[in-house]
């Protein structure tokens, strides 16, 4: 193989390892089913395991103003206060990232939704949290994902 073919494939490698690295930091699904009724599958699976929407934020009517052309686009804060006051007392840094947030999107014929992987909250926090708290919440925003997806 020649040198400059050789070079190409290292960097293509390369590339692709952090391409699957970002993507490990997110959980994301599209859902074929409309916007509204994916965001009341939504809502209800969050509050089915035992999660509380705090709030729901709408993003669209921003960009729209801003001249952006946008479909409805929102994002549903949602957790549980006593878990969300132990994390910030235990682990401050985690504050800006306080209640975990869902983004909720039309693209097309379809409904995305996206969420920060709380492994990306372990590493923010450190030893200060035990990792296997994190592992549970992966574990039921998986959980809801699907809900989402079986929704019909």
């Amino acid at each position: 193989m020649r040198k400059s073919t050789l070079q190409v494939l290292l960097v293509w490698l390369l590339l692709q390892v952090t391409v699957t690295a970002a993507a490990e930091d997110m959980i994301m699904i599209r859902s074929v089913l409309p916007f509204p009724e994916t965001m009341l599958a939504l809502q209800e699976s969050i509050t089915g395991h035992g999660y509380t929407v705090s709030r729901v934020q709408r993003i669209d009517i921003g960009l729209t103003g801003m001249g952006y052309p946008t479909d409805k686009y929102r994002i549903v804060f949602a957790g549980k206060i006593d878990e969300i006051r132990m994390l910030t007392e235990k682990a401050p840094q985690l504050i800006p990232y306080m209640p975990p947030k869902i983004s909720i999107f039309a693209e097309g014929g379809q409904t995305v939704l996206v969420t920060i992987n709380p492994g990306v909250y372990a590493r923010i926090a450190g030893d200060a949290i035990d990792p296997v708290f994190f592992a549970r919440w992966e574990s039921d925003l998986r959980s809801i994902f699907h809900d989402v997806l079986s929704a019909r």
